[in-house]
């Protein structure tokens, strides 16, 4: 490995699941973890790394529902007590819910993929976790 691959290697998991969930590579910060809107690249352009062994399988969905659910509370709630009709507040509350569910799972996925990477899960080899630990040392 050289000193500038060395250098675009997360420090940290939260560093790695980041960059996944902005859509680039977890390993090297590239662009281009997708190749279309859920289904991952095989590989990474820049650095090589394998992106098919990924079991992300439904786990992005659950986090997805589980972030809309807890910023759409108090929208819900303030919907409710307005003056709007019923049919109003259900058009909002299912508008804004569609938007943050759909907006939210590529990132999830993303996020989800790079922990698998970082923990050495499915057969990612090396782990993310050994590489940094290689080049940063081992964290105190």
């Amino acid at each position: 490995m050289t000193l500038s691959e060395a250098s675009r290697l997360p420090a940290t998991l939260m560093q790695a699941m980041l960059r996944g969930a902005r859509f680039r590579c977890p390993r090297c910060d590239s662009k281009g973890l997708f190749a279309r809107y859920l289904k991952p690249a095989s590989s990474c352009s820049h650095c090589g790394q394998d992106w098919t062994l990924h079991q992300a399988d439904d786990f992005p969905p659950y986090v997805s529902m589980f972030i809309t659910g807890h910023l759409m509370a108090p929208v819900i709630i303030e919907i409710g007590s307005s003056q709007l009709s019923m049919a109003a507040q259900l058009a909002i509350a299912f508008g804004l819910g569609s938007v943050l569910m759909i907006g939210l799972l590529q990132p999830a996925k993303g996020a989800i993929i790079a922990l698998q990477w970082w923990m050495g899960m499915h057969g990612f080899k090396p782990a993310g976790k050994d590489e940094a630990e290689a080049v940063f040392g081992p964290k105190a």
